[in-house]
């Protein structure tokens, strides 16, 4: 059953972003590696970017809500030892 509590939407969001700041650094990355002045001309590329992966990693947090813990975003159950 999906829940979408407190828990849950606080880990959905770090982990939004941590994904918007991997997608963020790939932009840049990429950018440096082209020796274009992309992002200096057109600072959307970066936003889309840093948006873009907030969004994706959202909609996965939703996607998998239910599939492992109780208001946990993630696909993989917890285990105790």
């Amino acid at each position: 059953m999906k829940t979408f509590g407190r828990n849950f939407w606080r880990q959905a969001f770090e982990r939004a972003v941590k994904t918007a700041a991997q997608a963020g650094l790939l932009a840049v990355g990429a950018d440096a590696a082209n020796k274009l002045p992309s992002l200096a001309h057109n600072p959307g590329v970066l936003v889309s970017a840093l948006a873009g992966g907030a969004l994706v990693s959202l909609l996965t947090s939703l996607a998998t809500a239910g599939v492992g813990q109780k208001d946990d975003p993630s696909a993989v159950a917890k285990t105790t030892p």
